[in-house]
């Protein structure tokens, strides 16, 4: 019998919703599998044995007593290690929180998906404190890519987005500051979406850069990826129509550098949604830098005492990024923080006669570990660094982004869709028809 993952979402909550599945059979399937095989891959830190099958047998004692279980019965989920579980230590993937107490309670998004039935398995890999793009941890080692395992999962949400594309679990919940949500989504072939920023309760999680921070989940699908979202704010969408929809490319900034794959998938894309039409933002580069400032200062900031006590303790990687941070003049940071503000005018002026912008989520295919340099702007540069060309900028305006894994040949890639502030519905309503029509489908080993 099938372990229910070789099922996507939304056929999985149907079949324990009815009761031909028990949500407690699916959920053992599904922790022996990640023991048999995370070893390889290393998306998980902590199973949840315990409150997973806690979970699993409420939602089966509820269809049993013609209760409704939720939208997401029996679906299991992972979630990065900056989200509070109840009765575990939040580490945030790094050792110098792993003696804090364990949580009283779970994070607002931990505890939403709960209550819509599904079931939480797993605790996954991150770079520490969600500073970085590959999920290579010094602590608990790299997240390997599922379709290459030579290769980078992205970060820092790799572990969520790789366990999905592994087929562990059907869901994931992540954290997007820079684009740890939408890297790895499109390095690993899955579908994720950052949230307009506060849209999302962030109350429960580790935060990194808190001026930025947004959460959000990782699915195996557009339309589990949606009821994944309903969960989470609660909210059912109302169905949006797609034909009619004004859609632009992003140029500039967004059409440099890209691999020729990269090139092919957004051409592809653009010409099936009928985007003739390219918009430029203004002083792009400018926004990224400015996404840069703001991050080291704000990490910095957060960290500084600890490390002034505990530096040796911390992945030397990001112990390094947060003490340069702490060295930015006080002058440099204002001017970043006023461009933000002036960036993200420019973003609501791009929106005037357009209702959904592409762009391209990363350069190209996921580097491989002993691959550490890409070319950007015809220079050699560090691949892991420049991970984030095209969603860094984006960071700046708080709007909402889904990334679309195309069907493409080779390694996965995939593209940003962005729209207005709040305007989810308009996103997962696209994804929808771009999985419906062929064009954009998970990619599940």
């Amino acid at each position: 019998m099938s372990t229910g993952l070789e099922l996507k979402t939304c056929d999985i909550a149907a079949l324990v919703r009815s009761g031909k599945r028990s949500a407690v059979d699916v959920t053992q399937a599904v922790l022996a599998d990640i023991e048999a095989r995370d070893s390889t891959l290393n998306c998980v830190t902590r199973l949840l044995h315990e409150r997973a099958l806690q979970a699993a047998a409420e939602v089966d004692r509820k269809v049993a007593a013609g209760e409704d279980p939720g939208a997401l019965a029996g679906v299991p989920f992972g979630i990065k290690d900056l989200f509070d579980v109840q009765g575990q230590i939040t580490t945030a993937g790094s050792v110098v929180l792993r003696n804090d107490p364990p949580s009283d309670e779970d994070a607002v998004l931990v505890a939403r998906l709960l209550e819509a039935g599904a079931i939480p398995v797993a605790l996954t890999n991150m770079d520490e404190f969600a500073y970085g793009f590959a999920t290579d941890n010094a602590h608990n080692g790299v997240t390997r890519n599922p379709h290459a395992l030579d290769r980078l999962a992205g970060g820092s949400s790799g572990g969520s987005a790789a366990g999905v594309a592994a087929s562990m679990f059907s869901l994931g919940l992540g954290s997007d500051t820079n684009g740890s949500i939408r890297v790895p989504a499109s390095l690993c072939g899955v579908w994720g979406l950052r949230a307009t920023q506060g849209r999302l309760s962030v109350e429960g999680s580790y935060p990194f850069v808190a001026s930025l921070d947004t959460v959000g989940p990782f699915a195996d699908s557009a339309s589990g990826l949606q009821a994944c979202f309903e969960a989470l704010t609660k909210e059912t969408m109302v169905p949006v129509d797609t034909a009619n929809l004004r859609i632009a490319r992003l140029g500039g900034w967004f059409a440099d550098n890209m691999s020729a794959p990269m090139q092919a998938a957004v051409d592809g894309l653009a010409e099936f949604l009928g985007a003739g039409t390219v918009v430029e933002l203004p002083e792009v580069a400018r926004a990224r830098a400015a996404a840069f400032i703001i991050s080291a200062s704000e990490g910095a900031a957060l960290h500084l005492d600890r490390l002034k006590e505990r530096a040796a303790d911390y992945d030397p990687a990001v112990r390094d990024r947060l003490l340069a941070g702490a060295l930015l003049p006080a002058t440099l940071i204002f001017k970043a923080h006023r461009l933000r503000n002036w960036f993200r005018a420019e973003m609501h002026k791009a929106f005037t006669d357009v209702d959904v912008l592409i762009a391209p989520a990363v350069v190209g295919e996921s580097p491989r570990f002993d691959e550490p340099l890409i070319e950007v702007g015809g220079e050699m540069v560090s691949a892991r660094a420049n991970l984030g060309l095209y969603t860094q900028p984006l960071t700046l305006a708080g709007f909402p982004v889904l990334t679309v894994p195309l069907v493409v040949p080779g390694l996965p890639l995939g593209a940003q869709l962005v729209a207005r502030p709040g305007r989810e519905d308009i996103l997962l309503a696209l994804g929808r028809r771009l999985e419906e029509s062929g064009i954009a489908l998970a990619r599940r080993v």
